[in-house]
């Protein structure tokens, strides 16, 4: 799964038993070189959904945005400036690096976004980070992206259609969850981070709850299962204009 470049797994191990933020500063310098990273096919099917339901946007904001994949993708979106949020002063540091021009970086918690950005954006969107924040702290991440967009504001990331019982990746994410669960029992600091609490359904209705109207697109590229239903929706949530 990792290349000759990436994380060993002693490093991983390390990453693993420290907290969220000081993990990801370990591991930043490494981290595009996991399968972590959010895939640049991924981000061509989110980028060409929006460009054609959407067009252009003013500014842009990417939510957790890491070591910066999705920047280029903002940048071309966005007519104005583009920012990118993360908690980790490592990752923001690598993100500096690969996107020095045309980016502002600003550290801070997504639960507790700087009242600065209130009313700033036209689009916000975030890759892979929902894994590290519990059903509880929903309402303050929505609410906080409602908040930082303008009125008429999107706030647009990808949803995977629910796994089957019989795949085998419902059983390793299953139990990955188990194992983070019970690290985050005997060990402190925790890192949160799994991968089955941020189900549609009650996604939904917490973004309802935030202000925001909701409609998803299919993300064609990665085509349909056996009864139709698309792999890969975008949901776009919008705040009234």
């Amino acid at each position: 799964m990792f290349t000759s470049q990436g994380p060993g797994l002693r490093e991983l191990a390390v990453q693993a038993l420290s907290s969220v933020e000081r993990g990801y500063d370990l591991l930043a310098p490494k981290f595009d070189q996991t399968p972590f990273r959010t895939p640049d096919r991924m981000l061509d099917a989110v980028e060409e959904a929006l460009a054609q339901r959407e067009g252009s946007f003013g500014s842009g904001l990417d939510l957790c945005c890491g070591t910066g994949a999705a920047l280029p993708m903002l940048r071309r979106l966005c007519r104005e400036r583009v920012t990118g949020v993360d908690l980790s002063a490592g990752m923001l540091a690598e993100a500096e690096r690969a996107h020095p021009e045309g980016v502002d970086l600003v550290r801070a918690d997504a639960l507790a976004l700087p009242h600065a950005l209130d009313g700033t954006y036209d689009l916000a969107v975030s890759f892979g980070a929902f894994g590290h924040f519990l059903p509880a702290e929903r309402p303050a991440l929505f609410s906080g992206v409602h908040r930082a967009l303008r009125p008429g504001g999107v706030f647009a990331f990808p949803v995977g259609a629910p796994l089957p019982l019989s795949s085998p990746v419902w059983w390793a994410v299953a139990g990955f969850d188990a194992a983070m669960r019970v690290r985050n029992a005997v060990w402190r600091p925790p890192f949160v981070m799994y991968y089955r609490t941020f189900p549609f359904g009650p996604v939904t209705a917490d973004l309802r709850a935030a202000g925001f109207t909701v409609e998803t697109t299919p993300l064609t590229p990665f085509g349909h299962r056996p009864d139709g239903t698309p792999q890969w929706r975008l949901l776009l949530a919008r705040k009234a204009a």
